[in-house]
């Protein structure tokens, strides 16, 4: 793009990790963002170290009145929908399936895959009337292979990306792009309580991504050309 000068984003956890990450490249890009995550002195932070008039927005992405709050504020500030919005909130645990109780299944489905779905329905009208706009799910290896302990976390991913290829049908020629990023692992703090089934010891993070590798990728995507769509990027450690 020539000029992102006045291009806006919306992050969704944005108070650490891939979420922080992205926000800063976006922000670093030229690009104004509204960060997104419950956490909101991180998040207030990471808004200020973005700077090029970022902002924070405290949201629980698995509340509905959060989440419409949120998204009031963010119409205020922007005016309008974001020229980009990347879904990027998502919780992830190893359990196997009959350990995995039906709360935990529930809270894993309304965070990874009915909040992304209520952000895109609620902007895509708007980005579609005005022929432009940019959908990126930050997916994972998990939403095409299949680990043990990953009931909940694979159903959600593999919707995700079920999700993204409808998207991407629906818009197609309509000036909306949408991109699903999924990496392998990646080192954050996700994995910190993190133990794999039949083992104490903690994953090995050594051989993980950085999640600057993940930024990059979005950037990538939503610095293309207006007529040009990256459907799908695959990231893993060389």
């Amino acid at each position: 793009m020539s000029s992102n000068a006045s291009r806006t984003a919306l992050v969704t956890g944005a108070s650490r990790g891939i979420g922080a990450a992205v926000a800063m490249a976006l922000a670093a890009d030229g690009i104004r963002v509204a960060l997104l995550a419950r956490s909101m002195d991180q998040l207030a932070k990471n808004a200020k170290d973005a700077g090029n008039g970022s902002f924070a927005v405290q949201c629980d992405v698995t509340d509905d009145s959060s989440v419409d709050n949120a998204i009031a504020q963010v119409r205020d500030a922007l005016g309008s929908a974001p020229d980009i919005i990347v879904n990027n909130a998502g919780v992830f645990t190893i359990r196997s399936l009959e350990e995995t109780s039906q709360q935990e299944f529930d809270d894993i489905l309304a965070t990874n895959l009915r909040a992304p779905f209520r952000l895109v329905r609620e902007f895509l009208r708007e980005m579609r009337e005005r022929g432009s706009g940019h959908i990126v799910t930050i997916g994972s290896v998990a939403d095409r292979h299949i680990f043990a302990g990953n009931a909940a976390y694979s159903a959600t991913k593999y919707g995700q990306r079920a999700m993204h290829e409808v998207l991407r049908e629906e818009t197609r020629g309509s000036g909306v792009r949408a991109t699903l990023i999924s990496p392998a692992a990646v080192d954050t703090d996700i994995w910190e309580p993190i133990q794999y089934p039949g083992t104490d010891s903690p994953p090995d993070r050594a051989g993980m991504l950085d999640p600057d590798a993940v930024s990059a990728a979005v950037i990538f995507a939503v610095d293309q050309p207006p007529e040009v769509n990256v459907d799908e990027l695959r990231l893993s450690r060389a």
